[in-house]
């Protein structure tokens, strides 16, 4: 029988440190795994609660996949992101200075959602199920 068991996006990044630094302030991320041991990171899983994403600077993951050179940060892909306590995060993000794209709304199918760009241009779409 298959089974997919989970979905981790691995984030072309310029520098892994200061995307890490922002997924940590932001939204509360935390560091599982790492490489190297010392100085600049190349590599990176953060996570928080059920979700991780893995980060790898750029040169080092064209060594893997180089079909990926000319392809620029943030690409043409967008996640979302169910969520509990929209407001609260949306408030954080704002005040932070965090580029917003899409307004907090209420959507036709009776959810809540904002979308941001970070600092390598991935958009990130945040939702709450159906408003009161």
């Amino acid at each position: 029988m298959i089974q997919f068991q989970s979905l981790t996006p691995n984030l072309l990044v310029t520098d892994v440190n200061a995307t890490i630094d922002f997924y940590k302030q932001n939204f509360g991320f935390e560091i599982q795994m790492f490489y190297p041991e010392t100085g600049n990171l190349v590599w990176a899983m953060i996570a928080k609660d059920n979700i991780a994403i893995m980060i790898q600077e750029k040169e080092s993951i064209l060594g893997e996949y180089p079909e990926l050179k000319n392809r620029t940060l943030g690409g043409s892909q967008t996640f979302y992101i169910n969520v509990v306590g929209i407001e609260e995060i949306y408030a954080k993000l704002t005040q932070n200075g965090v580029s917003i794209l899409i307004e907090l709304r209420k959507t036709v199918y009776d959810a809540k959602e904002f979308a941001i760009k970070d600092l390598n241009g991935y958009i990130l779409t945040f939702a709450q199920g159906k408003t009161e």
